[in-house]
Parts: C-alpha cells; sequence; structure tokens
C-alpha cells in the first residue's frame, strides 16, 4: 500500500531578513514539523525549489548553501523511505520517532564503547555531511582501539589507559610520533562529544597531550622546470590510460582546487573564464579566474560526455596517485626528497625519489607555491584556495622566499 503524503520546506514570516526553516509533512489527518536546524536569508530562498540559491552564505555563521541544501536533500531522502516502508498509516508519533532515528536525532540504545563510537560516527557524519574521508579516518581510529583494548569502556578511560594506548601505537604498531598525535586529536574529538551528549567520562583526556618529539612535514611540489617537464612528456601508447591522468593533475597545478572539488566540478560551474564552486571540504564559496593551461583542459573535455555532466575525466583517488607516481617517475622527475621524522625519542633519515611522494594533492600544493613565488600576494592566493588564516599559508610563504632567493642568485652567474 503507498501511502499518499505531502512535504514542503517552509521558512518563518517574520520580520527578520535571517528565518529559520521547517520541514512539514502531512498525511491523512495528521502532521508534523521538524526543524532544519539552520537559518537562511529571504532574499537567498528559492520557494518554488525549497532551497537555497547555489553558491550563498547564510547567517552569522555564513553556512554555505551546499550545506544546508544537502541537509534538506537528506531530509526528502529519509522521509520517502520511511513512507515506502509502512504497510499502514503510521501515528503521529510513530513517524516523528521513525523520522529522528533516521536523520540522527534519536539516540540509539548503546552499551558497549565501540557502539558508542559507531553512533558518534553516524550522528556526526549526518550532521556535518562527512565526506568519505572523514568518515575512513575516524573509523581507523575505532580500529586501532580496538586493537589495543576489545573491552575497552569509558569509565576506563583515564590518564593511565591514555598512556598505555600511547605506548600501543609506538611500539604494537610502530607509528611515527606524528600520526600518534593526529589519532589523539581524532580520539579526543570523539571523547568531546561523549561528553557533550551526557555520558560519563574522566576529564583527564582534556588535558592529556602526548609528549612526542616531532618535525615539520615536507611540502611536496613540482617546480615550475618539473610541471613543464611533466607536461611535455610523451607518454608511449602502451600507457595512454596515463594522458587524463596527466590533464587532471595539471589543471590542479593551474586552480588550487583539491580532488574532491575536480572530482565534483560540472560544466555548469565554469562560466565566463571563471570557476563558480562550493568546496566540498569546508563549503567555501570561491570564485576562481581560469588561465591558459587550465582552460585549455577544460576545452578538450567540453564537447565529451562525462558521467554527472563532469568537467574532468576524473577517476578515484587511490588509483589516480597510483598513476600519478608512475606518470613522473616515467618523465623523470626523481631528484631526492630528505625526510626526517621521529618514532619515539629514535630520529630517522630516510631519501625517498619525488615522483614517489606524489599525489593528488600536490597539485594545489604546487599551485601555492608557484603562486607566492611569482610574487602574487598571499591575500589574493588564499581567495583562490579558500584558505581562512595566514597560520596555514605559513610554510608555503616560506618555501617561495626560498625559490625567490634561489632565482636571484642565478644572477651570480651573469
Amino acid at each position: 500500500m503507498l501511502i499518499k503524503y505531502h512535504a514542503l520546506f517552509l521558512i518563518s514570516k517574520d520580520d527578520s531578513d535571517v528565518c529559520k526553516v521547517r520541514y512539514r509533512v502531512k498525511w491523512n489527518n495528521c502532521q508534523v514539523a521538524f526543524g532544519l536546524g539552520y537559518r537562511v536569508e529571504q532574499n537567498k530562498w528559492i520557494q518554488e525549489a525549497q532551497r537555497c540559491k547555489p553558491n550563498t552564505t547564510h547567517g552569522k555563521k555564513k553556512i554555505s548553501a551546499f550545506v544546508i541544501n544537502s541537509k534538506i536533500d537528506l531530509y526528502e531522502k529519509n522521509c520517502k523511505l520511511i513512507f515506502e516502508s509502512y504497510r499502514k498509516p503510521p501515528s503521529v508519533d510513530e513517524f516523528r520517532d521513525d523520522f529522528n532515528a533516521a536523520i540522527g536525532r534519536k539516540k540509539k540504545k548503546v552499551e558497549t564503547f565501540f557502539e558508542i563510537f559507531d553512533l558518534f560516527i553516524e550522528e556526526e557524519s549526518r550532521a556535518n555531511i562527512w565526506t568519505d574521508s572523514t568518515v575512513s579516518k575516524l573509523n581507523t581510529i575505532k580500529n586501532r582501539l580496538l586493537q589495543f583494548d576489545p573491552k575497552l569502556d569509558l569509565l576506563s578511560i583515564n590518564e593511565e589507559k591514555l598512556i598505555e594506548f600511547q605506548y600501543f601505537l609506538q611500539e604494537n604498531l610502530n607509528y611515527r610520533n606524528s600520526t600518534i598525535k593526529k589519532s589523539f586529536s581524532f580520539f579526543k574529538w570523539f571523547l568531546r562529544w561523549v561528553k557533550k551528549r551526557g555520558y560519563e567520562v574522566d576529564d583527564s583526556f582534556e588535558y592529556f597531550t602526548p609528549k612526542l618529539k616531532t618535525t615539520s612535514k615536507n611540502i611536496i611540489f613540482l617546480t615550475k622546470d618539473e610541471i613543464n617537464q611533466l607536461i611535455n612528456y610523451r607518454i608511449p601508447e602502451s600507457k595512454l590510460y596515463l594522458e587524463k591522468v596527466r590533464d587532471v593533475f595539471i589543471f590542479l597545478c593551474f586552480t588550487g582546487l583539491r580532488y574532491s572539488d575536480a572530482k565534483n566540478l560540472k560544466k555548469s560551474n565554469i562560466r565566463n573564464d571563471h570557476i563558480y564552486l562550493t568546496t566540498m571540504k569546508t563549503s567555501d564559496s570561491l570564485i576562481i579566474e581560469l588561465n591558459d593551461r587550465s582552460k585549455a583542459i577544460l576545452e578538450k573535455y567540453s564537447e565529451i560526455e562525462l558521467e554527472n555532466n563532469r568537467a574532468l575525466p576524473v577517476i578515484s583517488n587511490q588509483k589516480m596517485n597510483d598513476y600519478i607516481k608512475e606518470l613522473a617517475e616515467l618523465a623523470n622527475i626523481n631528484d631526492s626528497i630528505r625526510e626526517v621524522y621521529y618514532q619515539g625519542n629514535n630520529r630517522i633519515e630516510t631519501e625517498t625519489p619525488k615522483f614517489a611522494l606524489l599525489s593528488t594533492h600536490a597539485g594545489r600544493r604546487t599551485f601555492i607555491c608557484n603562486a607566492l613565488a611569482l610574487g602574487i600576494p598571499p591575500h589574493v592566493v588564499m581567495k583562490w584556495t579558500g584558505h581562512s588564516d595566514y597560520k596555514s599559508m605559513k610554510p608555503y610563504i616560506g618555501i617561495a622566499d626560498d625559490i625567490k632567493s634561489e632565482s636571484m642568485n642565478k644572477f651570480n652567474l651573469l
């Protein structure tokens, strides 16, 4: 039996320019409404589509239209699935409970530490629209904790237990100090969520910081000569699958986009020699001018029909990372990169050819480093990349200064 229902998103009718959004659902003689949890600006709301205008931001926190519209999609999808599951019309309480559980508002009965961790991932990923990468990182932390102590419970997590976990990561899993620090930052994120939800947990985690030596991580990027080396390399007939990978990677090097944004870039995002998009990771609204190189790559694929109207032939991140390394090795991008890291108190030095360290994110880093080296002001680069503060740009500025110094030294050869 297909149960007919009517659902509508409504904004509050008051004098404020920033309005609450409610989702009203009607069926038979029943009616229930749910708050969206976001406020929208009236002049940026499309009533007919029941969506925010694309590439807009809303309220004091400047929440992007992408985030709000994604939650609207979530509400609609779950409402449809719930009604499809019913064999008879539900009561108001029944539907309300089922809907709240579906969107992650209703606490499920949980007993064990790892059930609570699963609930944390489920609720937070829905509420904040996590990427697959973020979900994967949190599941990795959960698996490390399972290896550490399958019978772990919240009440046992005190300073002593945290130190035990640190040593487990150091001695049993042989992780680098930097990886251990990152693991604890994720673990503490979970414990803060636990505390906020009213579960009983020892406060010692708030003050616990692993005392571990670390070094700043190398920023791997391509120099101007290496970019040209990659562009001019003639790909052999037996490896033509690398051509599309090269096009996408070079596009990242000339736009500063992340892999996730290149993958989701639609042809409709390209207008008047500009890219207009809301980033997947941070929901920033960006406008990026096209240059000759990025424009040529887009034009190459403009007449080719790609899935979901995509602008570029982007493959999976893992496969693309493998192919970038293969391509760079063939193109002889093999300068030796020296890395220093710590495991416990042991200082370890390694040398690795650059091609083996390249990934999709090296494209974004290449764009930033070369833009700064060309003398483009940091605040302009930040508008293109979406960086919100100079702290995150500081390592790149240091590299750019080194490049400029090396370039000036070339005058000594005249």
